[in-house]
C-alpha cells in the first residue's frame, strides 16, 4: 500500500469570507488581499515538502491559494467531488440575524442526525459525503505518498470525519480558518492519525 501523508489547507480569504456572506459551491469567489498573505505565508513555511501531487476543488479560490505550488511543477489535479458544499438559495445571502437563525436550526438538525436535511436548493451532509467519498478514495488511488489538498470549510469537516470514520454528526468538532493546516498520516493498516489540526503557525508573522 502506498500510504499517504496529506497536507489538507482551506483556501485563503476571500471578500465574501471577510463580510460574512454564505460562499457554498454557486460562488466562485476569488482570494482578496489578505488570502494571498496567508497563500504566500504558507508557501514559505511548506515549500521545501516535497509534494508528489497536489488536489484543489474546482472553484478558483482553491487553485489560486496553492499556486505558487503549481507553479514548481508539482502534479496537480482538480477534484470537483471536493467543492464546498452547496448552500443554495442562500449563496451570496449576508449572514443576518434572521440567517444566522436559521444556519442554527440547520446545524442543530445535523447534530442530532438528520443528515438529509438541507437548506433550500442545497446539498445535505449525506449527498456531499457521498461524491467526497469518491474524491478521496482517488486521492488515496493516486500518485505519490506527500499530498497537497485544499478545500472548503465545511468540506472540510466532511472530508476530515470520512477519513477518520466519525459519525457526520460530530463534524463540527473539526474547526478551521483560512489557510489553516490539518496534516493527517497513514499507518500500515490503512486508518489516519492527526498530526496537526487547525494549525495556523505559519500566519503568525501576518498578526
Amino acid at each position: 500500500m502506498n500510504r499517504k501523508k496529506i497536507y489538507l489547507v482551506r483556501h485563503g480569504q476571500t471578500d465574501f469570507n471577510l463580510k460574512g456572506v454564505v460562499q457554498g459551491s454557486g460562488i466562485d469567489a476569488p482570494i482578496n488581499d489578505t488570502g494571498r498573505a496567508q497563500a504566500k505565508a504558507f508557501f514559505e513555511a511548506y515549500q521545501n515538502v516535497p509534494f508528489d501531487q497536489a488536489y484543489h476543488t474546482a472553484l478558483i479560490r482553491t487553485r489560486q491559494s496553492i499556486e505558487s505550488f503549481i507553479e514548481k511543477g508539482i502534479p496537480t489535479e482538480t477534484l470537483p467531488e471536493l467543492n464546498e458544499i452547496s448552500w443554495g438559495d442562500y449563496e451570496g445571502t449576508p449572514m443576518t440575524p434572521e440567517e444566522s437563525q436559521y444556519y442554527q436550526h440547520m446545524l442543530h438538525q445535523w447534530q442530532q442526525g438528520n443528515l438529509d436535511y438541507a437548506i433550500a436548493g442545497g446539498e445535505s451532509p449525506n449527498t456531499v459525503a457521498e461524491r467526497m467519498s469518491k474524491g478521496i478514495q482517488k486521492i488515496l488511488d493516486g500518485p505519490g505518498e506527500t499530498v497537497l489538498v485544499c478545500m472548503h470549510g465545511r468540506a472540510m469537516r466532511i472530508f476530515l470525519s470520512l477519513i477518520f470514520n466519525y459519525d457526520l454528526r460530530f463534524m463540527d468538532q473539526f474547526e478551521h480558518s483560512n489557510l489553516c493546516l490539518y496534516l493527517l498520516d497513514q499507518l500500515e493498516d490503512g486508518t489516519f492519525v492527526l498530526k496537526k489540526g487547525n494549525d495556523r503557525e505559519h500566519l503568525k508573522s501576518l498578526g
